[in-house]
């Protein structure tokens, strides 16, 4: 299908995701938006809403239920967790593919899910068959995938900076430290005490310390890599910026005393584990990653530091949150199963300053 043209709904356009979704699309040679739906905005158009994508799309928002999804070959979920669930199973039974950024595929444990999000998963049948959306674990299940789950922005970062590690079986899998910070933008666009303007500036937090929705999804990954038990501790911060995600993770390695092992054998294997990936980019020696690098590219760029050293390795992985952890990472899916280049529609470089 790789000259083909793509039919495309979004169901959700209104919030951050969504309007990120829909710059990515705009530009895309082989995607002809089709339907983008917002019940609360049906018949307004969508540049009204979202001023940037004036020139760019002319379409209004519909209401879910007119039927014009019908008419798509792939639907984006950009909604709160647990509206994906209740329309999946229709339009898959239309042939429909569907990528859902929410989570509510991400987990294959309905009981774990059902704890986690608090309310009863509409259609477990589907979690087993749903492809974990990670190209750069699970690139083949997602050429012929149905229904994607799209990962989480703090797992997409944790997860990359430890894949290497795992696979080589090398650091202690039950003493992983993973001390993330996240842009606001992160905590969605609807109006919020906590997340305004006067209560983030000039302020730095920690929350979700007891536990992150986040923590089983990047729990399963790791496992689902490592075929060994995980011992994680998952603490985000939110900082005073819009984008991007900072991800330090300390990890113990298991083979101290091994001469090859020094930082340099680190940075090799993480070198030839990313080396065909567009979208890794393991930085030099010595290297700090910051999260204005990747603002607006879909790029999860990683250094390796082994402090004075000893036996703790720290990864440094960032990405920005709407994109690779979320709406490119959703178009990187896409490209895949439909048979197209995966950078096409991603090549963009971040936006500075």
């Amino acid at each position: 299908m790789t000259d083909s043209i793509i039919k495309v709904g979004v169901v959700g356009g209104t919030g951050y995701t969504g309007v990120e979704l829909l710059r990515l699309l705009v530009n895309h040679p082989n995607v002809r938006l089709t339907a983008i739906t917002s019940r609360s905005e049906a018949g307004m158009p969508i540049a009204e809403l979202f001023p940037s994508l004036r020139k760019h799309l002319s379409l209004k928002f519909t209401d879910p239920e007119n039927g014009e999804l019908a008419n798509c070959d792939l639907v984006y979920f950009a909604t709160p967790n647990g509206v994906a669930m209740k329309s999946a199973p229709q339009l898959l039974g239309q042939g429909i593919r569907i990528i859902d950024l929410a989570a509510d595929f991400r987990l294959k444990n309905q009981e774990v899910w059902e704890h986690w999000y608090e309310q009863e998963h509409a259609c477990p049948e589907l979690l087993a068959t749903a492809v974990y959306g990670l190209p750069e674990v699970n690139r083949e299940q997602i050429k012929s995938a149905q229904l994607v789950a799209n990962p989480g922005c703090y797992p997409t970062s944790v997860q990359l900076g430890l894949l290497p590690l795992l696979e080589s079986n090398c650091i202690d899998t039950m003493n992983i430290i993973a001390d993330c910070k996240s842009g606001v933008s992160g905590a969605g666009r609807k109006a919020s005490l906590g997340t305004s303007l006067c209560e983030v500036s000039e302020s730095f937090k920690a929350y979700a310390v007891p536990g992150h929705r986040h923590l089983p999804e990047i729990k399963q990954g790791l496992q689902a890599v490592s075929n060994r038990e995980i011992g994680l501790v998952f603490v985000p911060h939110l900082v005073p910026m819009i984008r991007g995600i900072h991800a330090t993770i300390y990890t113990r390695l298991s083979r101290v005393n091994s001469s090859s092992e020094n930082t340099d054998f680190f940075q090799a294997l993480f070198e030839q584990r990313y080396k065909d990936e567009p979208f890794v980019d393991v930085l030099p020696p010595g290297s700090h990653p910051d999260t204005r690098s990747v603002k607006g590219a879909n790029h999860c760029r990683i250094a390796i530091h082994r402090p004075l050293n000893g036996d703790t390795l720290v990864i440094l992985s960032v990405i920005d949150n709407l994109v690779k952890g979320a709406a490119g990472q959703a178009v990187q899916n896409m490209n895949i199963m439909f048979g197209l280049n995966e950078s096409t529609g991603l090549n963009n470089p971040a936006l500075l300053p």
